[in-house]
Order: structure tokens, then sequence, then C-alpha cells
């Protein structure tokens, strides 16, 4: 039998197997999956634990939709079905397993504004830095190729 004759019914269920390879591979991979979710309140962090045994934890404040959330909305965590997401309903927040523990706390935009906002931190020793770096002359020219 050739592609051209199997009836319509075979071809949307062929149609459905990759997405279904992407699921299995998702439910397989214990690494990315999370089993429970908890704010602790004293020391102000969600903290993640996965399938394999290891955890993780982070401040919220990092996070988008989380930054200026109450603690008792914090501490309403629910899992999506594979443990691949966490979701707070009160805060109408999702985050992606994965994209925690590569350090991604929210959108492209959340993540360029963050990332603004540490650029403009000052410390002593950033300024002291900034300093030795002028008195070389300042930042290297770009070498022409």
């Amino acid at each position: 039998m050739t592609d051209t004759h199997l009836p319509d019914w075979v071809k949307t269920e062929l149609l459905r197997v990759p997405a279904a390879t992407a699921r299995g591979l998702v439910e397989t991979a214990p690494h990315a999956r999370a089993v429970a979710a908890r704010y602790d309140a004293r020391k102000k962090l969600v903290v993640v634990e996965l399938a394999n045994g290891a955890s993780f934890a982070f401040p919220p404040q990092l996070a988008q939709g989380l930054s200026e959330a109450r603690s008792a909305d914090l501490a309403v965590i629910e899992l999506s079905p594979l443990g691949t997401g966490l979701h707070w309903p009160r805060l109408d927040a999702d985050l992606t397993v994965e994209g925690l523990l590569v350090g991604v706390f929210g959108s492209r935009a959340w993540m360029r504004q963050h990332a603004a906002r540490a650029g403009r931190a000052t410390s002593e020793a950033k300024t002291a830095a900034a300093r030795a770096n002028g008195a070389k002359g300042g930042r290297p020219r770009k070498a022409l190729a």
C-alpha cells in the first residue's frame, strides 16, 4: 500500500506522530520534570523538586509575574500535568521548569529589562575597574580585518 492509497484517518494519525514523540520525550526526561514546588516564606524562595531527586530555588523577585506578589499568593503553586511548568493561579503567572533551570525568568522583554537594571548597578569594584580601564586609554579599538 503506498502513501497515496492510505485512508484519510491513517494520514491524520500519522500527522500526530511527531507531537506524540515529543510528548513521550518530555515524559521520559526526569531532569526537567518537577514533582513538587512550594514557596518558603521564611527564606523568601520558590523551591522546586525534580523527578531525579535534585532541587533548586530562586527568589520570586527575579521572575516575571512574581516580583511584586504577596507571600500568600506565591504559596499557591500548581504543577503542569507533565511537571514541565509551574503555574500561580492567583497571579496568572506561568514559568517553565527547563527555563528556570537555565536562568530564564520570563519573556525576552522581561529578561532584557532585568539585565538593563543589573547593568546600571554601581559598586566600588565597578567604579575602580572603570577608572583603571580609563587610565589605560579606555576601551580598545576594534581591529580592522
